[in-house]
């Protein structure tokens, strides 16, 4: 299991379907169908959180402000820092889990620009969301392609951007259908050193229709080999779909990637320690292929 390290975030307990956590100075209770276990909430901090998201029977759910809620307030990871805010559907902004993905991507650009301080490295973010992948690629010298469907959360990655200080560095922020685009580039003849997939669960296609990410994550893999470069250092898949252990998506950019480029391919569990049990709780799955230099 690998597990991220923050200070401005916290996941202080978990307990009867919900969770605890700190973000800064804020304290969040939301709901998190893994925890299916039962205990005392003895922790003082369960009962002067801000807000608590609760699920509504008739679906989605909203907000219970116990405290004044800002609209916006930030963390910092590193050296980057993340504008956060309560939204639905229970989320802030990012998946502080995925601070391990961050850091992986940050050393192996770190260390192709220490072999060749000269080489523009460019990474390719699709289903970029509110960009902290982009913005860890960013601070670490790579020309970053961000694409997401969303306007609002292209937006929303160019304030991080602005407020981690790197709204000067090489970026292109685009408001797209990732598939599409990728078939443009295709095309077009462009290629990245890296690339980080993090696709929803599920989706619609050109024409509407409701897509599954396991009955389309092969092809939607594959469709990328053609913009791998020559020289590719890297490609993270991450998924929140229950039905996609890591095992399988090893063997998915195994059989795409590792029997095309050579390398190695790895995957895990990604996860959160407990502050109050010393356990950690999973949160999702990443699959990694890297170059072998």
């Amino acid at each position: 299991m690998r597990t991220a390290k923050w200070q401005d975030y916290e996941l202080i307990d978990t307990v009867d379907g919900e969770r605890l956590e700190r973000w800064g100075e804020i304290l969040l209770i939301r709901p998190d169908p893994q925890i299916i276990w039962s205990g005392d909430k003895r922790d003082p901090r369960w009962h002067s959180a801000h807000g608590r998201y609760r699920r509504s029977s008739s679906g989605g759910g909203s907000w219970e402000e116990y405290k004044k809620l800002p609209d916006v307030w930030k963390i910092g990871w590193q050296d980057l820092t993340f504008r956060l805010k309560p939204m639905g559907f229970k989320h802030t902004g990012i998946f502080p889990e995925q601070a391990v993905n961050w850091e992986f991507a940050m050393e192996r650009i770190r260390m192709a620009k220490q072999a060749d301080s000269s080489r523009q490295i460019k990474v390719l973010n699709l289903f970029g969301y509110t960009g902290a992948a982009t913005l860890a690629c960013m601070r670490a010298g790579a020309a970053v392609t961000h694409v997401d469907a969303s306007k609002g959360m292209v937006q929303w990655a160019k304030e991080n951007a602005e407020a981690s200080g790197l709204a000067d560095r090489p970026v292109r922020w685009l408001v797209d259908d990732c598939v599409k685009f990728v078939q443009r580039e295709q095309r077009r003849g462009n290629t990245y050193d890296g690339i980080i997939m993090d696709p929803p669960s599920y989706g619609r296609g050109p024409g509407g229709e409701v897509w599954k990410l396991e009955e389309q994550l092969y092809s939607l893999v594959e469709m990328c080999l053609p913009i791998l470069s020559e020289n590719a250092l890297f490609f993270l898949l991450n998924s929140y779909t229950t039905g996609l252990s890591p095992a399988v998506m090893e063997y998915l950019l195994g059989v795409l990637l590792q029997k095309k480029l050579g390398g190695q391919v790895s995957s895990d569990e990604i996860g959160l320690r407990v502050t109050n049990t010393g356990l950690v709780l999973p949160c999702g799955s990443t699959a990694i292929w890297e170059s072998s230099c």
